[in-house]
């Protein structure tokens, strides 16, 4: 591709839609290139409008809105960023626009139930046991047949929100009403699925450029409730194991197609592996690889949905991350930063989201180590030290 300069006639135009932290790094990557980009998202001020060349305020749901904004800019590149998109008009605005990494992944990636059912019923990998609910009164008999734990999640959702884990029938009415609440869909169902008693689980992203596709090395996460809090890179992995995650990786995003990077979770338990999900984008537990890697995952990501070639990453130095959050609802925080940058090596990363709510990520915190595990310990310290004023 022949990029040419922002803002003049023969500018490369890539237009994200949803413009959270994630995006914000593609932004930066993508300007690093010359190319112009436009930001989209549901509430104005977001991250990524920040550094973007300009950007829009829609409703993403709403099909017209959605269709005015891309005609309105017609992007050489459409990046979805977030789960909650009209997907559906995405498959007919590809027929004269690129979407990244096509309509089609973006539409099954976005709905766990058409990515899941693409998994195990027609690629027959390994995954949980489960069930589609689309009424309560179905949960049931739908866990009993699958067994005490089990885990639900809202059928679309963006990082982890509305995910439980049941350890009763007594606890499904609740967990409904959190995967309701926490949904990001105007119609919407349930998966729920039998526990997996995993001794971790990874991230392995998973690169398609033109010359091939290419893995990340793995990264080990912390999830609570679904939602990513620390990351570690590389996560220590035997190699016959590291095939594994490899050939199922491999598998799912071939099957998807595109180009870009692709975030690959997986569970694995001894030498067994099973799938859990894949996100068509940068993962947030791949934060890590802007400390870790020789390119991090947004730098992949943008060479690669650009039509360059890229190679086999390379963590520079172990790595590790961990989230700052906030701990109640407030507008325009503030920070104090320095207790974190006591910490030799560390960097902090302030995503500068307008406002906040209990949990919501307002930054990440990177950090080099001797090992994968000391990395991320110093990244969790450092994390604690930095001050929200509200």
């Amino acid at each position: 591709m022949l990029i040419g300069t922002p803002l003049a006639k023969n500018a490369v135009k890539l237009m994200l839609l949803g413009a959270g932290e994630l995006g914000k790094e593609v932004t930066i990557e993508a300007q690093r290139l010359g190319v112009e980009v436009i930001a989209v998202d549901r509430y104005p001020n977001a991250p990524a409008m920040q550094v973007a060349h300009r950007s829009h305020v829609i409703d993403m749901l709403d099909r017209d809105q959605l269709a005015e904004v891309i005609n309105k800019e017609r992007p050489d590149l459409i990046v979805p960023e977030i789960e909650a998109i009209a997907t559906e008009y995405l498959l007919e605005a590809e027929k004269n626009f690129t979407v990244i990494p096509t309509a089609r992944a973006t539409r099954l990636t976005m709905d766990r139930e058409g990515i899941r059912r693409l998994a195990a019923e027609e690629l027959k990998l390994p995954t949980s046991w489960f069930r589609f609910i689309e009424k309560p009164e179905e949960l049931k008999a739908a866990a009993a047949d699958l067994g005490f734990p089990c885990v639900m999640k809202p059928v679309m959702s963006s990082s982890g929100k509305g995910q439980s884990v049941v350890r009763s029938a007594e606890e499904l009415a609740k967990a409904w009403d959190y995967a309701m609440a926490s949904g990001r869909a105007k119609k919407q169902k349930v998966i729920l699925e039998s526990f997996i008693e995993f001794d971790y689980e990874i991230t392995l992203l998973t690169v398609r450029a033109v010359n091939g596709t290419f893995f990340c090395p793995p990264i080990g996460h912390l999830q609570i409730d679904g939602d990513y809090r620390q990351s570690w890179q590389p996560h220590p992995m035997a190699p016959r194991v590291l095939e594994r995650a490899k050939k199922i990786a491999a598998a799912v995003t071939g099957n998807l197609g595109g180009r870009g990077i692709f975030g690959v979770e997986l569970f694995v338990r001894g030498e067994d592996v099973f799938f859990s999900e894949v996100s068509p984008r940068p993962h947030d537990t791949g934060l890590v690889t802007l400390i870790s890697q020789d390119l991090s995952e947004f730098a992949l990501h943008v060479r690669a949905v650009l039509g360059f070639p890229v190679h086999e990453p390379v963590v520079r130095t172990p790595g590790g991350s961990a989230v700052i959050l906030a701990d109640r609802e407030a507008a325009a925080p503030s920070y104090d930063i320095t207790g974190a940058l006591v910490f030799p090596g560390v960097q902090v990363r302030i995503f500068g989201k307008p406002d906040c709510r209990k949990n919501r990520r307002l930054g990440v915190v990177l950090a080099p180590g001797p090992d994968p595990f000391a990395a991320r310990d110093r990244a969790v310290k450092a994390a604690a030290a930095v001050q929200i004023r509200y």
